[in-house]
């Protein structure tokens, strides 16, 4: 972790500033790294995975530095995730055997992720209350919860990782304003504008079996 965040110190460097806040290298290049990931995440493409391996491990250099210990943490989460989500995308197989597949998540699975992802919430903002220095934790333990929730749904092709990562995007611009990242705001304002265009394409194409059978 210490050799991690040494060696990124370099990137902390500020490129610019926005309305007074430093703009670093590091945010620039996880920003990009980050769309180039949902642009794939969107085509169903496994390439997405190793990117958000990079982008999240910068990410957390950038939140950790913020005081953002609940983001943070989570982009480890994520990087671990990310490595399962890779190969459920190249090996996974759905309840049938068959390769996963874009599909709709049943309404009791609906509700049983919604549940835990709400129960998480408090949880994780007590924790951080308690024990980090975070000036925000229960605004910071939000989109953690339902992050951790979208990630697993993503990495089982289930469409409702995008109106999950809707509501998480909308939550996190409002908490990186309050940081200054302005740059990531503007990055989960893209993610917000992606996730309902990969709403729409994911929705076509779990309708398109369905369709062929009827």
């Amino acid at each position: 972790m210490n050799a991690l965040l040494q060696a990124m110190q370099p990137l902390l460097a500020e490129a610019f500033s926005v309305w007074g806040s430093p703009i670093t290298w590091l945010e620039i290049v996880a920003f990009a790294l980050a769309v180039a990931m949902v642009v794939f995440n969107i085509r169903v493409n496994p390439i997405a995975w190793p990117l958000a391996i990079a982008s999240s491990l910068m990410y957390f250099v950038l939140f950790w530095n913020g005081r953002l210990y609940g983001e943070a943490s989570l982009q480890i989460v994520f990087a671990s995730v990310s490595v399962w989500g890779w190969w459920q995308w190249l090996r996974g197989t759905g309840d049938d055997g068959q390769p996963l597949r874009v599909r709709l998540l049943s309404p009791r699975g609906r509700v049983a992720v919604a549940g835990l992802a709400l129960l998480a919430w408090p949880l994780l903002g007590l924790f951080l209350d308690h024990a980090t220095d975070t000036d925000v934790p229960y605004w910071d333990a939000f989109p953690t919860a339902g992050s951790l929730a979208g990630q697993w749904l993503l990495g089982r092709k289930y469409v409702e990782n995008w109106p999950t990562w809707i509501v998480v995007d909308a939550v996190s611009m409002s908490l990186f304003a309050w940081k200054g990242f302005w740059l990531t705001v503007v990055l989960y304002g893209l993610f917000t504008l992606m996730a309902v265009a990969g709403w729409r394409a994911w929705a076509a194409l779990a309708a398109a079996p369905r369709a062929a059978r009827g």
